[in-house]
């Protein structure tokens, strides 16, 4: 069966960056409407590419798709989403108090914390309030990579949790100040997500070791929340006959690996399993084919013309080369999930390394795999990790100390309810990331980054991280202070964009490079991971990936890039 099961009213597809989420919610919610049934699909990424699938712009409210009857689309904005929720709370307040004072409401309820409650707010109202989705006999969500997934997930607990703990109401100046009125919505939502008989979950993963982790550790969180209807999808799984190719042999080796490796509860779930397609899953001819079961329907196969790439673009070592002249700095790989930033790191920081450097790889994503991209010691070579639990609670204690030791029992109450706000997080990761940065004075320090949306929204909560720790705290650390212009110094900082030369991919990291621009910060390079076509594979199927790369790989080289590395898909 290449489609999971969707028997129930809300359905969640969830895993890591890059397993096929959206094109799987997708081809789900055309085949339901394709069957009769009315159906609505709803994106709860920062970095939603829903439009570009399903082949129609998309806004905040439900959108009929073309050439699909009954079937309907709708992205949750952050961005937008917090500006309705900024304009609902200080709105009332227009024409009756000062232009100072609205001056400051309005910077409150700025920054990252106002768009993941704004978010959150939309979110909760589409599966806790039956009326929002009732001409609707399906709501699929089509949900952010797992680190974002899970914690928007585990937000209607801790939101309910705050309010339920706060002795006077929500006392967390700003954005949380509307959050009393929302009780009974979050706990319909909580009740929802955890009654099999209305919400699934899909866990949808690659026939990969990491991808499969990843399942695992998002099912058994999932269990331990009390949502337990959960199926395994398996996304383009890949088989040839052996012998007749070394990169299809391996391909087929890996998966089989992986799978035989399974977690036996994982393992144990009901699951689909969708084949290989060599071209992409954009549009809803693609999304077809994804529910034929078949790779067979696919375009017949050949090798991408030699006219139409004379030379492909070389591997690292050139960046490597340009890299290392500087001595020491700081190396950011951004991009959207699952497109090799963890591995393209790791190569970065071990090649620095193997070079006399002193270098520390990190990262700041929810979903950290960077250990494991590091095969054994390398000398030179540090491998830490920005992890949230323990940055909240140094923060915790930190603000309670200094912003705390002066105030009376009423005000170190209010202080203390104000950090158990799940907006805590977002400060004391920013903190640690504004630390880890500041080592690139001294020596290299590579940042694996989150994909794109949560990398955006850190790198956007800057300003707002400044306003925020001063109204907590008397100082702000000089690493904080320093961090945006360094970020912005093409000298310090070397912003790396990984992608695949696929549709999606390339266009996320379009939006991304975009993004940086109105940051102040220019991509160094640009690096395309994984490239059949650069591989010298002989198999039909890959041949024709292949010559679906070709394209993308130009348009990057010679339209997007300063500078371009291509890897090969390695045997």
């Amino acid at each position: 069966m290449a489609l999971p099961e969707t028997p129930t009213r809300f359905i969640f597809f969830t895993g890591k960056g890059g397993v096929g989420k959206t094109s799987l919610s997708c081809a789900s919610g055309l085949a339901l409407a394709e069957a009769g049934k009315t159906v609505l699909i709803v994106s709860t990424d920062p970095a939603s590419n829903l439009d570009e699938v399903l082949g129609t712009p998309l806004g905040d409210q439900p959108t009929a798709i073309a050439g699909a009857p009954g079937l309907y689309g709708l992205n949750i904005d952050p961005e937008a989403a917090a500006f309705a929720y900024r304009e609902r709370m200080v709105a009332p307040y227009r024409g009756l108090l000062p232009a100072a004072a609205i001056a400051s409401m309005e910077e409150q309820f700025s920054g990252a914390c106002t768009v993941e409650i704004a978010a959150f707010d939309a979110f909760a109202k589409l599966l806790g309030d039956d009326a929002a989705t009732a001409a609707f006999d399906h709501v699929i969500f089509d949900t952010a990579p797992t680190g974002h997934t899970l914690r928007l997930l585990t937000l209607p607990s801790a939101w309910g949790d705050f309010i339920a703990s706060a002795t006077g109401g929500a006392s967390c100046l700003g954005p949380l100040a509307g959050l009393e009125t929302q009780k009974a919505l979050y706990g319909a939502t909580v009740a929802h997500l955890a009654d099999p008989k209305m919400t699934t979950v899909v866990l949808v993963s690659r026939a990969e070791g990491a991808a499969l982790r990843e399942a695992e550790r998002t099912r058994g969180e999932l269990a331990d929340l009390g949502v337990t209807n959960q199926r395994l999808a398996l996304n383009g799984v890949f088989t040839a006959p052996r012998g007749e190719d070394a990169i299809a042999d391996a391909m087929t080796l890996r998966g089989l690996e992986a799978l035989a490796d399974m977690p036996a509860a994982l393992a144990a779930l009901p699951r689909s399993q969708t084949p290989f397609l060599p071209l992409g899953t954009v549009g809803l001819t693609a999304l077809r084919q994804i529910a034929a079961d078949t790779a067979a329907e696919a375009t017949p196969a050949g090798p991408a013309p030699a006219a139409a790439f004379p030379s492909l673009p070389g591997g690292l070592e050139d960046l490597i080369d340009e890299i290392a002249a500087a001595g020491h700095g700081v190396v950011m790989t951004m991009g959207k999930g699952g497109v090799g930033k963890t591995t393209i790191a790791a190569a970065l920081a071990i090649a620095l390394a193997r070079r006399g450097h002193r270098v520390t790889l990190s990262t700041t994503d929810p979903a950290a795999h960077v250990a494991q991209a590091v095969d054994g010691t390398v000398p030179g070579l540090t491998i830490a990790r920005i992890d949230p639990k323990v940055e909240i609670a140094g923060y915790r204690a930190e603000v309670l100390e200094k912003a705390g030791k002066n105030l009376d029992a009423a005000g170190r109450a209010m202080l203390e309810e104000d950090l158990r706000s799940p907006c805590t997080e977002e400060i004391a990761v920013f903190q640690a990331f504004a630390r880890t940065v500041d080592g690139g004075k001294d020596h290299f320090v590579v940042l694996d980054t989150a994909p794109t949306g949560h990398t955006i929204l850190l790198l956007d909560a800057a300003e707002a991280y400044h306003r925020e720790v001063l109204r907590t705290r008397a100082d702000m650390p000089e690493a904080v202070r320093a961090l945006l212009p360094r970020l912005r110094d093409p000298g310090f900082t070397k912003a790396i964009i990984v992608t695949l030369a696929e549709a999606t991919p390339v266009h996320e990291a379009e939006r991304l490079q975009r993004d940086l621009a109105r940051a102040g910060i220019t991509p160094f390079a640009w690096v395309i991971t994984q490239s059949l076509l650069a591989s010298g594979t002989t198999d039909r199927l890959l041949r024709q990936r292949g010559a679906y790369e070709a394209p993308f790989i130009a348009r990057v080289a010679t339209e997007l890039a300063k500078r371009t590395a291509l890897i090969p898909w390695a045997a």
